[in-house]
């Protein structure tokens, strides 16, 4: 063995003992989370505090400067860490309200639904679901009738047809429905329901882990003071809440749901049907591209009629997709004539429409980069 091959690994086999106490470490600070979060769970202090988040991260940049190691690799490790413990070291979470007696999820055997199930179980409620089968041997009747809390969490083909059977429940029972379309859902539960109603959009994917660092929109009904307490118990699962009207709401989806989800579709049918080399293509992309393609590539693993579904519901969602697709071909016709010098003036145009938010944008996303690079994706 040569001098330098030596040396080499006698700093690998320094490195590898370095490494091997950070899992040392990780280990003991995990069973510090998990006795933070039973005091969290007994005590009502919600999972996630971004105070605390925000001032542990500010003390460690600092530390790490004075150190000479990279701020921004201490906070990149740091924000991985405490994401591990949020989703790993919580079974449990304080119940708000323990004077609550049942609480039913329709449709909570479902993806968004199951979820409810969980943190509403995690919480010590009495929670129960209702499925399509239960309709005919009258089991659901029996539940509904019983419950104090009803949630509907089913396909928005669906949702006011499910809605309008509702009569059952108690007058002090509070509905609430997960669709993410809110105008007409919370028109039903109106209709249907005398008690109090609040409309939710839980503004996450079915395979999140819970609620943390999620952002939930609420749509006030009716008696909204007496599902306070709902709200509270969503804020100590982590969530941060956002209310808004239901016909803000649903405008702001069509820009933020439909538009991202069917250019997307049509991405992905353009690409089957020019049919290149899906292996040729990830290939030859940057992170960038890869990262892209993932997102594609992440919407055709999942229900097709979930996409339909938020796509189809709306029919004022086609008049904005026909004018996105009109100004598609708008943006074509400066090809066909050639006209750089335009395409160049119109850039400017829409750059100075995103203003400051272009820049952060630009800042922000090369954090993703470097992770989808770290990974191969």
């Amino acid at each position: 063995m040569t001098d330098t091959s030596q040396r080499l690994d006698e700093l690998r086999q320094g490195i590898d003992a370095l490494d091997s106490q950070l899992v040392e470490l990780l280990a003991e600070r995990a069973a510090l989370t998990t006795e933070v979060g039973k005091i969290k769970a007994e005590s009502g202090v919600p999972v996630y505090v971004p105070e605390r988040e925000k001032s542990l991260i500010a003390s460690r940049r600092e530390q790490a400067e004075h150190a000479g190691v990279s701020p921004d690799l201490v906070e990149d490790l740091l924000r991985r860490i405490m994401r591990e413990s949020y989703h790993t070291q919580n079974n449990r979470y304080r119940c708000v309200n323990p004077d609550v007696g049942n609480i039913v999820v329709i449709g909570g055997g479902g993806a968004l639904g199951s979820v409810f199930v969980s943190l509403f179980s995690k919480s010590g409620y009495s929670v129960a679901s209702v499925e399509k089968t239960d309709w005919d041997n009258g089991l659901a009747q029996k539940r509904l009738s019983q419950a104090d809390v009803v949630v509907v969490a089913v396909p928005i083909n669906v949702t006011e047809q499910v809605i309008s059977t509702l009569t059952m429940l108690k007058p002090d029972c509070i509905l609430a429905d997960v669709t993410s379309i809110k105008k007409r859902p919370l028109e039903a539960m109106l209709a249907t329901h005398p008690g109090p109603v609040i409309g939710l959009h839980p503004m996450f994917g079915p395979d999140a882990p819970g609620m943390i660092k999620q952002v939930v929109v609420v749509t006030e009904g009716r008696d909204t003071d007496k599902c306070q307490w709902l709200m509270d118990q969503m804020t100590t699962w982590g969530a941060t809440l956002h209310n808004s009207g239901a016909t803000e709401h649903d405008e702001a989806m069509a820009y933020i749901q439909v538009m991202r989800h069917f250019n997307t579709f049509v991405y992905g049918a353009h690409l089957s049907r020019e049919n290149p080399d899906l292996s040729v293509l990830k290939t030859f992309s940057s992170p960038i591209y890869r990262l892209e393609l993932a997102m594609v590539g992440r919407l055709f693993a999942q229900p097709p009629e979930l996409y339909g579904d938020i796509i189809f519901n709306n029919p004022e969602n086609f008049e904005l997709l026909k004018r996105f697709h009109a100004r598609f071909g708008e943006a074509l016709s400066l090809l066909d004539s050639n006209d750089k010098s335009e395409f160049v003036k119109q850039f400017k145009t829409i750059a100075e429409w995103f203003g400051p938010y272009a820049r952060k944008s630009l800042k922000d996303s090369k954090k993703l980069l470097l992770k989808a690079d770290d990974d191969k994706m």
